[in-house]
């Protein structure tokens, strides 16, 4: 069961207003090619010095909504939510998994209002970006690339670059005799539904090569070979302009949780935030936006489902640099992000790889609040805080937590196998009996 105040959805009207400088009636809808200016947030000024050249597509649906969990459970022994019920911890989710249909919804799409806007200032004709076989990126990317007219090319990393592609039985001119075994499974059936161009690398190739070189490759190869004017959008959206996105987020969601009041009626305060990182865009734009925002700083918390910690302090610090992030000059940037957010280790077995308690989790949390996470992000980010607030109650007990839900629910189908006996169980299949005889 999930509740908003009242306050909140005053709250969703205000930020409207904010959010979105041109109101547009139905008759004079503008084009999403579209570019507005952008306004930044004033507690930016004099310290990000590096703006968005070219402004900001309108594509987002946005502000998206700030809920309060209440769980509901029928077995009342016991509840996937009892670890923060027992210390008293409300739990607040920001549904960025809403920010557009599922062809584009997730966090990527704040990104990709700013990065698109750019290639079309450019005159640039594709866009080329690179992600996992399951890429949540890559999939809104391909979508929103065809909205705007640009062609997708998509670098996909995957364990069956060997085994996948078209191949032909016989004759490689018999398009009968055509043999696709790449599959339509979660987001690649998006990502192909909109005509992207798919290259694949294995993890060992991407990870010798890099993804900057391989986009560099495809970009290379479409200029010379077919004469196109390629955009390059790095791994994630994640660069100083994607960033933007997230500092306009942060500024959405400050104004929205200003609202919240707690179950005495108090103004409730922000605590802790908590979110899913991958690239590292998010995170940055999150971790500056919260220390600027606000004067009583909740303290920020990447999840990080891939790579390690120093590598995510390094990335955010990189990032911070070339948004213009002004410092004092006694400050390095890294240390002023590791003062600002903590990364935790996250990645259990992998990336994109789930344990069998990260999938029960991910399951029970859905049948108890009707919030579907996935399990390569978000689920797996939920899971690991939960389990930091077990190691440490001390720390989170009586405070609020605000979760920053990213997306990436078509993950879920690529699990289905490894779901099914859990499904099984709280989901069983009974034969109605239509024709049955009538006492």
């Amino acid at each position: 069961a999930i509740r908003t105040t009242t306050a909140t959805a005053r709250t969703f009207a205000l930020v409207c207003s904010i959010t979105r400088v041109t109101v547009l009636s139905l008759s004079t809808m503008a084009s999403p090619k579209t570019s507005y200016p952008y306004q930044p947030p004033k507690w930016t000024k004099d310290i990000l010095e590096n703006l968005p050249p070219h402004g900001r597509l309108q594509l987002a649906n946005v502000p998206t909504p700030l809920y309060q969990v209440e769980g509901y459970n029928k077995n009342k022994d016991s509840s996937i939510l009892d670890t923060l019920t027992k210390h008293n911890i409300q739990l607040f989710v920001k549904r960025d998994d809403m920010t557009g249909g599922v062809e584009m919804g997730g966090n990527k799409l704040r990104k990709l209002e700013f990065l698109m806007a750019d290639a079309l200032a450019q005159k640039k004709d594709s866009i080329v970006t690179i992600g996992g076989e399951q890429s949540n990126h890559c999939r809104a990317t391909a979508a929103v690339a065809r909205m705007l007219g640009l062609e997708p090319h998509l670098i996909l990393r995957t364990r069956r670059a060997d085994q996948v592609g078209s191949s032909s039985s016989s004759n490689d001119n018999d398009n009968d005799n055509q043999v696709d075994n790449f599959g339509v499974t979660g987001n690649i059936l998006f990502d192909r539904m909109v005509g992207s161009q798919i290259y694949t690398c294995t993890p060992g190739e991407y990870g010798r090569v890099g993804s900057e070189q391989l986009l560099k490759d495809v970009c290379a190869l479409l200029e010379h070979k077919q004469d196109k004017l390629p955009y390059a959008i790095p791994v994630g959206g994640s660069n100083a302009l994607g960033s933007w996105g997230y500092i306009d987020g942060v500024e959405e969601t400050v104004g929205q949780f200003s609202k919240m009041r707690d179950s005495a009626g108090n103004f409730a305060n922000l605590d802790h935030v908590v979110f899913a990182c991958g690239s590292g865009g998010t995170a940055a734009g999150i971790c500056i936006g919260m220390a600027l925002a606000r004067s009583k700083k909740p303290q920020v918390h990447a999840m990080g489902v891939c790579d390690t910690p120093d590598y995510f302090y390094e990335t955010v610090a990189g990032i911070a640099n070339d948004m213009g992030l002004v410092l004092p000059s006694f400050i390095p940037t890294e240390e002023w992000v590791r003062q600002h957010m903590i990364v935790h280790d996250s990645k259990g077995l992998g990336y994109a790889r789930s344990t069998k308690e990260e999938l029960e989790f991910v399951t029970q949390f859905s049948l108890e609040t009707g919030i579907v996470l996935d399990p390569v992000y978000s689920g797996k980010a939920l899971y690991n805080f939960f389990k930091l607030v077990e190691e440490d109650p001390d720390t989170y007990s009586g405070q609020n937590v605000l979760f920053w839900h990213t997306g990436g629910s078509l993950g879920m189908y690529d699990k289905g196998d490894d779901l099914l006996s859990t499904l099984d169980k709280i989901s069983p299949i009974h034969r109605l009996d239509v024709y049955g005889d009538k006492e």
